[in-house]
């Protein structure tokens, strides 16, 4: 059953939102040669707690740390290590934060120095790919229709479009209904409604759109290890179309 979020705590989510695109935003900027996933866990627990937040991923189903950090075949949920970053890596931060009881979710990829034109092709793709499927979002609308347009955009540039994971809902948990496929379902789905809070990221691959766990039981990586984009706002649906919080 999908919630309704009231608009005292649509006031509650947009405040820890910002906060959140916010810390998102520095710990993009700390993303350097020779800087380490570990670092920016580090940062990342220190601003959130800061803020008066709750990293909300750590401990969640027994994730170790405050932040995923996804470096180049690694598509999401990629455990924090002592790596240092390297020129030409894509890396993927996906934070979440509880803040006064409330949940919001935000990812980016940054690209460090130079990068290979097909990995910039990929990176400003999954990002165009997110602005459409916000763009998606209305009263009017179904969850279907978010991933219809994502995959009609992306088709053309043969990205593969990951199809083992999804956007969801959140607020009052990390992660609520409904699930968001980010490509074509072939079928509309539920109807959105204003006050309905969810999470949209599309993950796209360079190859195709398979994905493997890694053996740390966490890390999902791209099948063929192709190089992988990853970007997610939360937003609440409005009588007018959708705010991001994020």
């Amino acid at each position: 059953m999908l919630d309704k979020k009231s608009d005292k705590e649509i006031e509650i989510l947009r405040a820890g939102g910002h906060i959140l695109g916010n810390i998102r935003d520095q710990l993009a900027k700390a993303v350097k040669v020779g800087v380490t996933g570990l670092d920016l866990d580090i940062l990342a627990e220190k601003l959130v707690k800061e803020a008066g937040g709750k990293p909300s991923f750590k401990g969640y189903h027994g994730f170790p740390n405050a932040v995923c950090v996804s470096v180049n075949q690694t598509v999401v949920h990629g455990i924090p290590n002592n790596i240092a970053f390297a020129e030409g890596d894509l890396v993927g931060i996906d934070i979440g934060m509880e803040y006064q009881g409330f949940f919001t979710d935000t990812a980016t990829t940054v690209a460090i120095g130079k990068i290979d034109p097909k990995a910039e092709k990929l990176l400003k793709a999954t990002k165009k790919a997110l602005e459409i499927g916000l763009s998606q979002v209305s009263p009017d609308g179904h969850i279907g229709d978010i991933g219809k347009a994502i995959e009609k955009y992306i088709k053309p540039f043969g990205f593969g479009i990951v199809r083992d994971l999804a956007g969801h809902g959140v607020g009052r948990a990390v992660h609520e209904d409904p699930m968001i496929p980010h490509y074509d379902p072939g079928k509309k789905l539920d109807k959105m409604f204003p006050g309905l809070v969810i999470a949209i990221e599309p993950m796209i691959n360079l190859g195709t759109h398979d994905v493997v766990v890694d053996q740390d039981n966490w890390s999902v990586n791209s099948a063929d290890d192709s190089l992988t984009a990853h970007f997610e706002h939360t937003v609440v649906v409005t009588k007018d179309g959708c705010e991001i919080l994020t």
